[in-house]
C-alpha cells in the first residue's frame, strides 16, 4: 500500500491493525522472553518515525514494543494485540454520546460543586473525553488517536501505555470491581498507573541500551493554565486523579516489593484514592463505611434513581448512595478557589500534580446521598456524611468547605446547634441553601433548594450530638461512577 493512500485510509476509515502472521490470536508462550514473533526487544530499525509511519513500520514498532514490556515487566504476551489509528474526528463520531444524567447524578456533582444545575454532567463527561483521549485499549485491540489526520504518527508513550493493558488484561483481567466513584478512582490508580509506570521505565531504557521511535512533540503542562482548557476542570482532576497518583502509587509497590508486589495488588486492589494518594495506607487503611440515617419530612424521599437498589430487611429499596474520596474532594476544593497553589507545586515526575492538602488529607470516608421532592422530582438535594481521621481533620475539612461556599457567593444566615446555614443568591450557578455541621471526627453538610427545605429533608437530631445515631463501621462500597467508556481503559 503507497504512502498516499495509506494517509488516506486514515482520514476515511482506519489503519488496518497488525497481525502476527499465522498465528490467529494466541502467542507461543513457550517463547524466550523478550521476542515477539519475529521481532526482539533490541531490534534495530532504519526508521525514527519522525515522519510518520507506514503499516509495515508501525506493525515492527507495534511487536518490538510488546516484547520490551515483557522484558521490563518480566511476564509474557499469551495473544497477539491489534493495533488501529483514527483521528479525533473520527472517535468523536463513533463514541456515542451518553443518556442524560439521573436526577441522583445531576445533583451528585451540583452537590461537590463541579458542575452547575444548568449543565448535564454526562454531556461534561462526553466532553472531556472526547477532547482528552489519546488512545484506549479494549479486547485484545488498541486504538490511539490522533489530532494530525494527515500523517501517521503514533505517540510511543501512549503504544506503550495502551499495550500494558493489554498485557494485564491478559495476566489479570481489567473487569471492574469497584462500585463507588473513590473505589473505581482507585481500582484504575492501580491499572493507570501501572500503564503509565511501564512507558516510564521504558524512557529510561531509549539511547545507550535501546533504539526507540522519536516521541511526539507536547504542549507544556502548565497547571495554571487548566482554567482555559475546554472542558471542565473540576472533572478533569477528578479522572486524572488515577493517572497522576497511580504511577507513583504502583512505582512504591516495586521499590518494596518488586513486581510480585504489583501482581498482588491485582489481586487485592486499592480501595480508595486515599491509597493511591498515600501509597503507605495501602493494603491495611481502607475507608469507613459511613451511614447517613434517613431523617427527611413526608415531602421528601431518599432517591434511589440511576443506580441499582438492593432491597433490605423490610423488601423495600434501599436508598442510593455514593461516596466521593479523597482525590474528587481535593478537585472540588481547588476547581473552587479554596487551594492557593499550583497543582504542579509538590508534583513529580511520575506524578505531575499534587493531590494532597491539610483540607482532605485525613479523610476516612464519606456517603452523599440525594433527596427528591415528592411532589416534584426535579427539586432534589441531598446529605453528605464525611468521616475524618480526627476532630482536627474535620474542622480542616469544614473550614475550606464554607470558604468554597462564601467564594460561590454564599450568604452566612444563621448559626444553630444544627450549624451554619448559607444561601447561594438564585442567580449564581451553585443556587440554594447549604447547612454545614460538625461533631467530633465527623461532617455532615445538607444541600436543598431554600432554607425552609433544609429541616424538611434532613431535621435536626433532636438536639443530639452529629455522630450519636450515626453509625461508622466497617469499610464498605457503593454505586457506580458515571459515565463509563464501555469496557474500554484509556
Amino acid at each position: 500500500m503507497g504512502r498516499a493512500r495509506l494517509f488516506a485510509v486514515v482520514v476515511l476509515v482506519v489503519l488496518s491493525g497488525c497481525t502476527l502472521p499465522g498465528t490467529p490470536g494466541q502467542l507461543d508462550t513457550d517463547r524466550e522472553l523478550g521476542y515477539v514473533g519475529t521481532y526482539a526487544h533490541d531490534d534495530v530499525f532504519a526508521f525514527d518515525g519522525s515522519d510518520g509511519l507506514t503499516e509495515d513500520e508501525l506493525e515492527a514498532v507495534t511487536y518490538r514494543s510488546m516484547a520490551r514490556i515483557e522484558v521490563i515487566r518480566g511476564t509474557k504476551f499469551e495473544r497477539d494485540v491489534e493495533v488501529d489509528v483514527v483521528s479525533r474526528a473520527q472517535y468523536r463520531e463513533r463514541r456515542s454520546d451518553s443518556p442524560n444524567a439521573s436526577a441522583f447524578e445531576n445533583e451528585l456533582w451540583r452537590g461537590t460543586f463541579l458542575v452547575d444545575g444548568e449543565t448535564d454532567p454526562n454531556r461534561a463527561f462526553d466532553e472531556l473525553y472526547g477532547d482528552a483521549v489519546a488512545g484506549y485499549y479494549t479486547s485484545d485491540r488498541v486504538v490511539l488517536v490522533t489530532d494530525d489526520s494527515d500523517r501517521v504518527r503514533v505517540d510511543r508513550r501512549t503504544l506503550v501505555h495502551e499495550l500494558t493493558h493489554a498485557l494485564q488484561d491478559q495476566r489479570f483481567g481489567l473487569g471492574s470491581e469497584g462500585e463507588t466513584i473513590d473505589e473505581r478512582r482507585a481500582e484504575n490508580g492501580l491499572i493507570e498507573g501501572e500503564a503509565n509506570y511501564v512507558p516510564y521505565l521504558y524512557d529510561q531504557r531509549c539511547g545507550e541500551q535501546w533504539q526507540c521511535v522519536a516521541d511526539l512533540e507536547r504542549e507544556p503542562d502548565d497547571a495554571d493554565e487548566l482554567e482555559e482548557r475546554p472542558f471542565n476542570v473540576g472533572l478533569f482532576l477528578s479522572i486524572f486523579a488515577p493517572y497522576s497518583e497511580g504511577p507513583a502509587f504502583v512505582a512504591h509497590l516495586h521499590e518494596t516489593g518488586g513486581w510480585e508486589a504489583v501482581d498482588r495488588a491485582h489481586d487485592e486492589r486499592p480501595t480508595s484514592t486515599s491509597q493511591l494518594i498515600h501509597p503507605e495506607r495501602y493494603p491495611d487503611d481502607r475507608p469507613l463505611d459511613v451511614d447517613v440515617p434517613d431523617r427527611s419530612s413526608d415531602d421528601w424521599t431518599p432517591s434511589v434513581s440511576g443506580g441499582e437498589p438492593t432491597a433490605n430487611a423490610n423488601g423495600e429499596d434501599d436508598p442510593r448512595t455514593e461516596t466521593v474520596g479523597e482525590a474528587t474532594l481535593y478537585a472540588t476544593i481547588w476547581a473552587n478557589d479554596v487551594v492557593d497553589r499550583p497543582l504542579t507545586e509538590g508534583g513529580t515526575e511520575l506524578s505531575p500534580y499534587n493531590y494532597t492538602s491539610p483540607a482532605t488529607t485525613g479523610w476516612a470516608g464519606d456517603s452523599f446521598r440525594v433527596y427528591e421532592d415528592v411532589d416534584d422530582p426535579d427539586r432534589t438535594g441531598h446529605v453528605w456524611k464525611l468521616a475524618w481521621e480526627t476532630p482536627d481533620d474535620a474542622d480542616a475539612f469544614a473550614d475550606a468547605y464554607r470558604t468554597l461556599l462564601e467564594n460561590r457567593g454564599a450568604d452566612r444566615l444563621e448559626e444553630t446547634d444544627d450549624g451554619a446555614v448559607y444561601a447561594v443568591p438564585d442567580d449564581e450557578p451553585f443556587a440554594g441553601a447549604y447547612r454545614v455541621t460538625t461533631s467530633d471526627a465527623l461532617v455532615e453538610i445538607v444541600g436543598a433548594p431554600t432554607v425552609d427545605d433544609l429541616a424538611e429533608l434532613h431535621a435536626a437530631a433532636d438536639d443530639r450530638a452529629l455522630g450519636s445515631d450515626d453509625a461508622v463501621d466497617a469499610p464498605t462500597v457503593g454505586s457506580s461512577d458515571a459515565p463509563t467508556a464501555g469496557s474500554a481503559v484509556g
